[in-house]
C-alpha cells in the first residue's frame, strides 16, 4: 500500500549522503498510515540509499455503533482494507479494546495476529500465525508465551483455545475411523 515512488519522493531534492538526514527521512516515510516502520540505509561505497519499509497489515474489519473501522495488527486505524479480504464483524467498544489488547500481547510475545474472523457468545475467533485461536477476556503474557511454545508442538491441532484461565487447550485433529474422518 506504500508505493516505492513515495519513498523516493520523500528524499529531499539535491540530497547527498553528506546532507541526507536519515532520521528525518524515516519520520517522513513513517508518517504514512500504511507504514509501521522504516529504516534508511546509506552505503557510502556505492552512494546508494535504500529505504526499507514495513507496512501495516489489516487484521480487523469491524463495525462499531454503525461506524466501520479497519484496524492493523499494531492497533492503528487504517483508511481501508488495502486489498486484504477480511470478514466484517460487528463489535462493541469493549470487544475492540479486548482485541487490541490481545494483538498487543501477542506482538510483545513474538506472535502476530493475522485476522479476527468471528465474534460471538463463544468468544472471539482469530487466526494467529496461520493457526485458529479462540479467546475471550484478557489473555496475559504467560498464556501468549505458552501459546507460542505449544503451537509448534502440535502441528495438526485444529484450534488453540485460550478461554480457560491460566491454560491453553489444544483441539485435536479429527479421528480417522474406517477410512472416514470425524470431527
Amino acid at each position: 500500500m506504500y508505493p516505492k515512488y513515495e519513498a523516493a519522493s520523500a528524499i529531499p531534492d539535491h540530497a547527498s549522503l553528506i546532507t541526507l538526514n536519515s532520521e528525518m527521512l524515516e519520520r517522513r516515510v513513517e508518517s504514512n498510515l500504511w507504514v509501521q516502520g522504516a529504516e534508511v540505509n546509506e552505503n557510502w561505497k556505492s552512494g546508494i540509499v535504500t529505504v526499507q519499509v514495513e507496512e501495516r497489515r489489516p487484521v480487523l474489519d469491524a463495525e462499531v455503533d454503525g461506524r466501520r473501522f479497519v484496524i492493523s495488527s499494531d492497533g492503528k486505524e487504517l483508511p481501508g482494507l488495502g486489498g486484504a479480504s477480511l470478514e466484517r464483524v460487528e463489535l462493541d467498544r469493549d470487544q475492540v479494546r479486548e482485541i487490541l489488547e490481545f494483538a498487543r500481547t501477542l506482538h510483545d510475545s513474538g506472535l502476530s495476529l493475522d485476522s479476527v474472523d468471528e465474534v460471538g457468545a463463544g468468544g472471539i475467533g482469530a487466526t494467529v500465525e496461520g493457526r485458529r485461536v479462540i479467546f475471550s477476556r484478557a489473555v496475559g503474557e504467560r498464556r501468549a508465551m505458552a501459546l507460542k511454545r505449544i503451537m509448534p508442538e502440535h502441528p495438526d491441532a485444529r484450534v488453540f483455545d485460550l478461554r480457560s484461565p491460566e491454560r491453553v487447550v489444544v483441539g485435536s485433529p479429527p479421528r480417522e475411523e474406517h477410512g472416514e474422518q470425524r470431527g
